[in-house]
């Protein structure tokens, strides 16, 4: 496998390139808890570099929670790096804090010269769900998700983008809330929340791990989805959850999930989009359950391309 740790799971991923090599990073936990649902509350950020996305190199782990008290008090869970106008590297990440019993989910924010050593910019959210549109425990909700950062610039903008995981606060279905939080910086550290991307009652009840690419001329979203938060239709559909893309405008000004189609990796979760050395385009996800078993470890680069209806598709 293309990562896989002797002491601990790997699961969520995300990677850049920094002109020579290609880093990872992903959330880790020790396998000595035994129980695999035990990982997400005690997690940190792992690093790793390549040449080739399948021979890894270990480095010093990357982010640990805070102190308390602090918003990312508890976990620090997925995110993304991206280099910024001043040629610093930025990585956000998504943080829960143990005095709101981890249930409130805001986008924090490290900084780093070298991709190695990283300091947090401040002990508050740079970006957190808005009550107008999101669903917040401030309005009554029992959680509060707005999670797994990917910040970018959209084509022909000098603007940054961020799209999160989030649930909209008005719906038909409950189960079916799942919308693409929505925000936009000049300076990657003054976020502006706006309005969700898409619509709730999409046939998705939850979308995870989002990330905005163009694959070989296609504009798409990838997301990944478990099975139990699909709508009874996919399901029924013979659908097992997993990644997912969408083909959408290059500007986003339409986001219509209930155009998403299954990759067919199924085993596969939270998958990135990465590009090789040469140019190809790459879907690495971790390896979720097999025969009741959770690996909990990156997979091989499978080589990718799209289309304009079916999104993603194996090359």
């Amino acid at each position: 496998m293309a990562l896989k740790l002797p002491g601990q799971w790997v699961w969520d991923s995300w990677f850049v390139f920094d002109g020579e090599k290609h880093h990872a990073f992903y959330l880790q936990a020790s396998r000595g808890l035994k129980n695999p649902d035990r990982r997400h509350r005690n997690v940190t950020v792992g690093h790793a570099i390549s040449d080739d996305l399948v021979n890894w190199t270990i480095l010093p782990d990357a982010l640990t929670p805070s102190d308390e008290p602090g918003f990312d008090s508890w976990t620090t869970w997925t995110g993304s790096v991206t280099k910024g106008d001043d040629g610093l590297w930025y990585l956000f990440y998504t943080g829960t804090s143990r005095e709101d019993a981890g249930e409130r989910q805001a986008v924090g924010l490290a900084v780093s010269k070298d991709l190695i050593s990283w300091d947090k910019v401040q002990t508050t959210p740079v970006a957190e769900a808005d009550p107008r549109w999101y669903r917040t425990l401030q309005a009554g909700f029992e959680n509060e998700p707005f999670r797994d950062p990917w910040v970018f610039k959209l084509p022909g903008e000098s603007e940054w983008t961020m799209l999160t995981t989030a649930a909209s606060n008005t719906f038909e279905n409950p189960n079916q809330n799942a919308v693409a939080g929505y925000a936009k910086s000049k300076d990657l550290i003054n976020w502006e929340v706006l309005p969700p991307l898409g619509k709730p009652d999409s046939g998705f009840g939850e979308t995870e791990v989002f990330q905005y690419a163009n694959v070989d001329g296609v504009t798409l979203l990838l997301f990944c989805a478990s099975k139990q938060w699909l709508s009874d239709e996919r399901q029924a559909n013979g659908e097992q959850g997993g990644g997912y893309s969408v083909v959408v405008p290059a500007d986003l000004s339409e986001v219509d999930f209930t155009k998403s189609v299954a990759f067919p990796a199924y085993d596969l979760y939270a998958p990135r989009l990465v590009q090789d050395k040469q140019g190809g385009w790459n879907y690495i996800g971790f390896v979720n359950y097999r025969d009741g078993e959770f690996y909990g470890e990156l997979c091989d680069p499978i080589p990718v391309t799209a289309d304009p209806v079916l999104g993603l598709i194996r090359k």
